[in-house]
């Protein structure tokens, strides 16, 4: 799975151009599942036949996309304006390297250099609006023949293991997700399944909204990445999640108030089965589980998270054996089944 998971946190693919990890995706699972479809909008959507066949139709969702950039006017001096694409903080963005549009193209996030600010500007985080990107052009004709207006980008690939049993990376929101649905694909299964590859979560939730109308799924579980507060002079009661402490089981976040049942239901097989777990305790982000709750017929849903630091920078750091706790809890509720959730 860690393979895999590299593999896909180093593509580019930022919301509304999940091209690059629709296609590994695909590659992976077209041997396994025993149908899939692109829809129009671009969403993923795999089923795979289990031993039976159950009375409520089954979703898991795991999104493609990641957060990014959008290039929006060229300078005459060859340098770059921009805007995000998903929610980045610009304290986390400055000097960092990022890969541009189809042909992967090197930037660098600049602003005016501290040698240069005014006594009012420093220690002020500079806005979105003016920094710029620098790929080396000395003009804006040159540059256009580089880059172009519209044009995305995301950080540069930079997975890697850290320290002890850590893992850091652009886009583990949420290509771990997406490597988790892979693994549990390629298994045999008991159930008939679902399993949702949405776009542009990060923008909206866009992609699951249109899943949510054409499958109307009673019950999704939502694989994801949320944001851990273990770090230092953060109080306990702010720390939303540790590293190192099992799998994330929200009761409500920033978009969706969670099953009730299906929260205690996912609990119990945790226990049962000796899978670590945690309760996310901050009520704060969101994720695609409000398009599938609020959606056509609506459905019942539960998050299942994995703790990750620093995350939607370039760096997203989570601990190895919290994914396979993630793995093990996910591959227990499928062998339980849904029937008495």
């Amino acid at each position: 799975m860690l393979d895999r998971l590299k593999n896909y946190c180093n593509c580019i693919s930022p919301s509304g151009c999940e091209d690059e990890i629709r296609e590994l995706i695909i590659n992976d699972i077209k041997d396994y599942t025993t149908s899939y479809e692109v829809d129009r909008m671009g969403n993923l959507i795999a089923f795979k036949k289990g031993k039976k066949t159950p009375t409520k139709k089954i979703l898991l969702s795991a999104h493609m996309d990641e957060i990014g950039f959008m290039m929006k006017y060229i300078s005459d001096e060859g340098y770059i304006y921009f805007d995000i694409i998903g929610g980045i903080d610009p304290r986390v963005i400055g000097g960092r390297r990022i890969s541009i549009g189809k042909n992967k193209t090197t930037g660098i996030i600049a602003s005016k250099a501290i040698h240069l600010q005014k006594a009012n500007e420093k220690g002020i985080c500079v806005p979105i609006e003016e920094m710029y990107i620098d790929i080396g052009c000395t003009d804006r004709i040159s540059c256009e023949k580089v880059i172009s207006v519209g044009d995305y980008a995301t950080f540069q690939p930079n997975f890697e293991a850290l320290g002890d049993n850590f893992i850091k990376s652009k886009a583990l929101d949420d290509r771990f997700g997406c490597a988790l649905l892979v693994e549990i694909m390629q298994k045999e299964l008991e159930y008939d399944t679902y399993f949702a590859f949405p776009i542009c979560e990060e923008v909206g939730t866009d992609g699951a909204k249109e899943i949510a109308y054409n499958f109307r799924p009673d019950i999704v579980i939502v694989i994801e990445a949320t944001t851990a507060g273990d770090i230092v002079d953060a109080p306990k009661a702010r720390h939303a999640c540790d590293l190192r402490s099992g799998a994330v089981i929200s009761h409500m976040d920033g978009g969706t108030i969670y099953d009730k049942q299906l929260v205690e239901f996912v609990k119990k097989t945790a226990e049962e089965n000796k899978i670590k777990y945690q309760i996310k305790n901050v009520i704060a982000g969101g994720n695609e589980a409000s398009a599938y709750q609020k959606g056509a017929s609506g459905a019942r849903v539960i998050a299942i998270s994995a703790p990750t630091r620093y995350i939607h920078s370039a760096s997203n750091v989570v601990y190895n054996d919290d994914l396979f706790e993630i793995k093990e809890l996910v591959s227990a509720l499928l062998e339980r089944g849904f029937e008495n959730a």
